[in-house]
């Protein structure tokens, strides 16, 4: 597991990336509440002319704003809540990478919505986006090698495994195509977006150095409780002290 200030194994940096991370989230449920009340107030015309229309080419630009649209308040409160945490969790390892897995995502969900939705269909929600950071938050830490997002990872599929029910046909009224799109955009984004501040060269530099230079490479000195540079359980060791809990 990577342990560099990069790849996460600093305490204060995962802090404040996770600040960034909330404020950034905030901000995008603001522009999706701020945009509800303007298109409740127009009487939802926004979702006819900007939601995603199948087979339409004139209407492709719309898989990029149909995420923002919702037909009703209680659609938009059912994706609230899902969308702040996945989305918090998918950007608080970097936004610039969350950044571009929401544009990611916004493609893969609206094309498979473009592509094998029927036409006299429009299609809107945020739904798309909240399977593709679900996806990604699953992934990301077998990608980036980073103990803690694996482990988040595994809690977060046992915890909301459920979700996959409505990314399969059945459910009326609900956008499937756009649930597995958005999910299969969201897991190829792990790959896509992975860490790549340690590559398998050096990698393998590190794990095949001998202990002088090891020794000379970490000169702090290390606690008779912690295992020694190149030991198994060092870096989970690292990981757990920098989060302090060791």
């Amino acid at each position: 597991m990577d342990s560099s200030p990069r790849g996460g194994g600093s305490a204060e940096v995962m802090v404040a990336e996770a600040r960034r991370a909330f404020f950034v989230m905030f901000a995008f449920l603001a522009v999706v509440w701020a945009v509800q009340l303007v298109n409740w107030l127009d009487g939802y015309r926004l979702d006819a002319d900007f939601g995603i229309v199948a087979q339409n080419p004139a209407r492709l630009g719309d898989l990029f704003t149909a995420p923002f649209l919702h037909v009703n308040w209680a659609h938009l409160e059912g994706n609230s809540g899902p969308l702040f945490i996945f989305g918090f969790l998918a950007a608080y390892r970097g936004v610039k990478r969350f950044l571009g897995l929401t544009l990611l995502v916004a493609l893969t969900s609206g094309a498979a919505v473009w592509i094998f939705e029927r036409g006299d269909v429009v299609t809107v929600g945020a739904s798309g986006l909240i399977f593709g950071y679900f996806g990604y938050v699953v992934l990301r830490g077998v990608f980036d090698r980073h103990l803690i997002d694996t482990l988040i990872g595994v809690v977060m599929a046992a915890s909301f495994a459920y979700l996959l029910v409505v990314a399969v046909p059945g459910t009326p009224g609900v956008s499937w195509l756009g649930h597995l799109g958005g999910l299969v955009g969201g897991l190829v984004g792990a790959w896509v977006f992975r860490d790549r501040s340690r590559t398998p060269r050096a990698a393998a530099a590190v794990a095949t150095a001998p202990a002088r230079t090891a020794a000379v490479a970490d000169p702090l000195p290390v606690r008779a409780d912690r295992p020694a540079v190149g030991h198994p359980r060092a870096d989970l060791h690292k990981e757990l002290d920098d989060l302090g809990l060791l």
